[in-house]
């Protein structure tokens, strides 16, 4: 049975311009090449020396308000009932049959509503990989064919993750635009209003590289305030577990203690632990709300400003 949509590939970015150039042209070399692909921007410099003339498939640039959330919503507006919608990070390269394989999986299964695929590597645990390293990686892996097994999962990981556009465009649903900016979690949040629907998957056959880059992330302030926030709101929405969301906060402030006391170059895990805590003071204090980084960010515009106007 062949899929009767259109395959769309969705990739939202900012502030690396370099990368998702190299990453959209990569995508030519996918076996079944995607139908359409939507660059998700807040400013049109964010989208690189894109080539469009020179790529066999159509490009669109969706311009809108910055903040992952907003970006991804942006995709999900331009879709149409029969579509199939790839979420790539910028930075995420896919093995050359990695669409064929999803197409084919989404029309054996009309029961199946997301799938996301098993990383090879991925570089947001480290440094970093570069576009060679990740290519490498994924030359080396692909070499020996995967295992055909269909996992479940609980929900998709950002970075790599096929919709069925249907009961998503049916129910009305969205990334929720309260968590700004990184929007931390929105992955998880939007996994959770999707799951009354339908079949979540996990394929050895779609396999990937994410290179994790570290240029154009969060501050370490704010990344650690969404790190508290962010789970506090879901868990009030209804949109993640208790146990689910205490691990994950646990987990993400022993991490930013010990890259507090060794430092690794990569990552602001002291301002990742201010973060936190500050997050915790907040909850406390009652207030205690993911909007509040957007108060830090115009902190940090005013001093700068200010250091402008004052510098010799």
């Amino acid at each position: 049975m062949a899929y009767p949509g259109r395959i769309v590939i969705g990739i939202p970015t900012a502030g690396r311009p370099a990368i998702v150039a190299e990453t959209v042209r990569f995508l030519a070399r996918q076996t079944r090449l995607p139908d359409l692909v939507l660059l998700s921007v807040s400013d049109m410099a964010h989208t690189g020396a894109v080539e469009t003339a020179a790529l066999p498939f159509p490009v669109k640039v969706l311009l809108g308000p910055k903040g992952l959330s907003r970006q991804r919503n942006a995709i999900l507006n331009q879709l149409g009932a029969d579509d199939l919608l790839m979420f790539l990070d910028d930075d995420f390269l896919m093995d050359p049959d990695y669409l064929a394989q999803t197409e084919q999986l989404f029309a054996d299964h009309p029961d199946i509503v997301l799938s996301t695929g098993t990383l090879i590597a991925d570089g947001i645990l480290g440094p970093g990989l570069t576009f060679a390293q990740g290519e490498q990686l994924l030359a080396d892996a692909i070499r020996t064919p995967a295992p055909h097994r269909l996992g479940p999962v609980d929900g998709g990981y950002g970075c790599n993750m096929a919709i069925r556009a249907a009961p998503v465009l049916a129910h009305n649903l969205t990334f929720d635009e309260n968590l700004p900016l990184y929007s931390w979690l929105e992955d998880a949040d939007f996994s959770a209003q999707l799951q009354p629907h339908g079949r979540f998957v996990q394929p050895t056959v779609t396999r990937g590289v994410h290179l994790g880059t570290k240029t154009g992330r969060t501050p370490g302030l704010n990344l650690g305030y969404s790190q508290i926030a962010n789970p506090v709101y879901m868990l009030r929405k209804g949109t993640i577990a208790w146990p689910r969301a205490r691990r994950l906060m646990l987990r993400n402030m022993a991490s930013n203690l010990r890259g507090t006391v060794l430092p690794r170059p990569w990552a602001d895990y002291r301002g990742r632990l201010l973060g936190n805590l500050s997050a915790l003071i907040d909850l406390c204090l009652g207030r205690c709300d993911p909007h509040r980084i957007l108060t830090f960010n115009r902190a940090r515009s005013y001093q700068a400003g200010r250091w402008r106007k004052t510098a010799p």
